[in-house]
């Protein structure tokens, strides 16, 4: 075996009542408590209607949840989960997919801006773009505590050797170690907390809130660039993606990277073209009002 860290992390953290609890919830929930805390903090700043954020969280759980759970099963798996659809629900046991979460998000923003908030649905996913790297780099810590989507054979000083019977040495059984292998999950997870980072700083430290879609456009663009290129030392998720990286090239998470690439870019080219504007919302309106009666 190549010189390698050994990874021996028991994806169980602890139990209670006999039903054991992962690391992959526990930091699931970690980073869904900071983007509650940092997308309400936004809001609180910026005065916006309380009934705005609650809103938004359900919509937004909704989306994530029912749109990672279905892009793993119909992307990935779809002969097996359309001939045995009550296995989707089985959520507990595994088998979420960024790209579907991200589409669900989508779709939940699309719903709420035109239901809620009346807002451009840009206008929301800047808000909501900010805590976004951080949940995505504790999904991927998850990933990593579970032994599981990891890459290929590596001589790097840094390759992981993962535990590949893992259900098996969880029950009792002795541990078979794989090949020193590219820990894809933390250079995913260090990607992600970059963005966070720098979406942070973009809403607080410069204007670009107030160029529609900007941060947004910026996260996608770098989460899935970054994405493209993990991929190739990823190791493939399910049989299928073998004959299409043979045919094409490319496995079926860059084909669906490089819809959301484009969006990024796009979305940062028409911010970048038209001057920062403040977008007048329900307190703000008041305020000008307000402003213009005592004059």
């Amino acid at each position: 075996m190549l010189l390698s860290i050994i990874w021996n992390v028991d994806p169980e953290a602890f139990s209670i009542l006999g039903r054991e609890i992962r690391w992959y919830g526990i930091l699931w929930v970690i980073g869904l408590i900071v983007a509650v805390y940092v997308v309400e903090r936004i809001f609180n700043k910026e005065k916006l209607p309380e009934k705005w954020f609650d809103s938004l969280f359900i919509y937004s759980m909704i989306g994530i949840i029912v749109g990672a759970r279905l892009g793993h099963c119909l992307f990935y798996q779809p002969e097996f989960y359309l001939a045995h659809p009550i296995e989707i629900l089985k959520i507990w046991e595994g088998g979420l997919a960024s790209h579907g979460g991200v589409l669900g998000i989508i779709i939940a923003v699309a719903l709420y801006s035109k239901n809620v908030n009346h807002l451009h649905i840009n206008w929301t996913f800047d808000r909501m773009m900010v805590p976004t790297g951080f949940v995505a780099g504790c999904i991927r810590l998850g990933n990593l505590m579970n032994h599981e989507i990891y890459g290929s054979p590596t001589d790097l000083p840094w390759g992981f050797s993962f535990i590949e019977n893992i259900n098996e040495w969880m029950a009792g059984a002795p541990a078979v170690h794989g090949p020193a292998s590219h820990p894809t999950q933390i250079y995913e997870a260090l990607v992600y907390f970059i963005v966070f980072g720098i979406t942070m700083w973009m809403y607080y430290k410069t204007n670009a809130k107030n160029r529609v879609g900007l941060i947004t456009g910026v996260g996608i663009a770098i989460i899935f660039i970054a994405r493209f290129f993990i991929e190739y030392v990823k190791l493939v998720q399910v049989d299928s993606e073998i004959a299409m990286r043979d045919n094409t090239g490319l496995v079926l998470g860059q084909w669906l990277s490089i819809p959301f690439i484009l969006w990024g870019l796009c979305l940062i080219i028409n911010a970048l073209r038209k001057e920062p504007k403040e977008i007048k919302t329900p307190q703000r309106k008041t305020e000008v009002s307000n402003t213009k009666k005592k004059k």
